[in-house]
């Protein structure tokens, strides 16, 4: 069995990615695949570490509003069309899968033209422009969230599958994190995330939790405040007059390499609402607060945590409204009240789907498995 699988750009459509290719790798005895991304995206750097086959095409994405650029862009997909076309005919796959990014529209594009099974994975409520062009061509579409069915007029190919997580986040434990991590086993465990890169909207609201919550003989923090972040954090901490070294309940770091053991170990999680974020805290039914990143492409952060507090299972604050005050009174709101904490834990719990890599494994090889190559 032989099978492309494009996507890049953010980590959000390259982690999925690799986690289906392990899985399809666990299921299937002879697998052969090829990663197709962009020299400039963060694949170049992720895929080859991996030790996965890699090739590149030259694309880029358009811009949301008419302009030249968009000109130049269009007459680039032609030519990564082309790019594309050249490697699927010297690869010869059963099947090209696409996990989102720009990426993924002239690949899967060359794919279905030349009758090679092909379909797409939409981690969010709300398709991306190229998965929703996509869907006119490719043969299944497998979402993240049951919501995302009707922005796709193709529904008849649209199977709700939730959205893949590492097989690590499942067999991390507690105690692990816990021993790792150097935290407080009698302590409940409050994580905080904006994503690799940090979040400076909740980094600086965090500053006044850390200052109410500092020497707490009950409640720890875990802060994750992304590398270019930490520094400035630290040092306005140090200010405001606190040694995170000796308050005995406060830990900050620029980087968590191993998150899977820290979300072990979370009682709550304060965090964007990513796709992949969101599907791994409600896999381990994770009570949370969710303040979406107000940038994304058609505000799809939004969407996604919307679905989680409906369900009961998080606390949505727009990025806008959020201060330390207002964030401080959702943490004390919920931290203290065991109860609230379960209901929304068990919330959490049922809108995960941890077998959501293996459903899609399937899938894909079903679709591969009755694939005949044509050119």
């Amino acid at each position: 069995m032989r099978i492309i699988v494009a996507g890049g750009g953010t980590g959000g459509h390259i982690y999925p990615a690799i986690t289906l290719i392990n899985t399809i790798k666990n299921l299937v005895s002879s697998c052969e695949i090829l990663y197709v991304g962009t020299r400039e995206g963060l694949e170049a750097d992720l895929i080859p570490k991996e030790g996965l086959p890699f090739s590149t095409i030259e694309v880029r994405g358009f811009a949301r509003s008419l302009s030249l650029q968009n000109l130049v862009t269009i007459v680039k997909t032609f030519g990564s069309v082309w790019e594309s076309r050249k490697i699927i005919r010297e690869f010869r796959p059963n099947l090209v899968i696409g996990t989102g990014g720009y990426v993924c529209g002239p690949v899967l594009l060359a794919a279905s033209l030349m009758g090679i099974p092909t379909m797409i994975q939409e981690q969010n409520v709300i398709p991306g422009i190229t998965n929703k062009i996509l869907a006119k061509f490719v043969d299944k579409i497998a979402v993240g969230y049951a919501d995302a069915d009707k922005y796709f007029k193709n529904s008849e190919k649209v199977v709700f599958t939730g959205n893949p997580i590492r097989a690590e986040v499942m067999t991390a434990t507690r105690e692990q994190g816990l021993r790792e991590l150097g935290l407080d086993p009698c302590k409940r465990t409050i994580l905080i995330s904006g994503g690799s890169r940090g979040a400076r909207s909740i980094n600086h609201a965090m500053l006044h939790v850390h200052q109410y919550f500092a020497k707490n003989q009950d409640i720890q923090l875990l802060h994750v405040t992304g590398k270019n972040e930490y520094n400035g954090i630290v040092g306005n901490l140090m200010q405001m007059g606190i040694d995170i070294g000796t308050t005995g309940n406060i830990s900050i770091k620029p980087y968590l390499y191993d998150m899977p053991k820290a979300l072990a170990v979370a009682d709550l999680a304060i965090f964007r609402a990513g796709a992949i974020g969101l599907a791994e805290i409600t896999a381990l039914g994770i009570p949370a607060i969710l303040i979406p990143y107000p940038h994304a492409a058609e505000n799809h952060q939004e969407f996604n945590a919307r679905v989680m507090e409906r369900q009961g299972a998080a606390v949505v604050i727009r990025d806008c409204e959020l201060d330390g005050t207002k964030l401080l009174e959702s943490i004390i709101e919920l931290i203290y009240d065991t109860g609230k904490l379960t209901m929304m834990a068990n919330a959490s719990k049922q809108l995960g789907r941890p077998e959501a890599a293996e459903t899609i494994a399937h899938m894909a090889i079903k679709l591969a498995k009755r694939a005949e190559f044509k050119v």
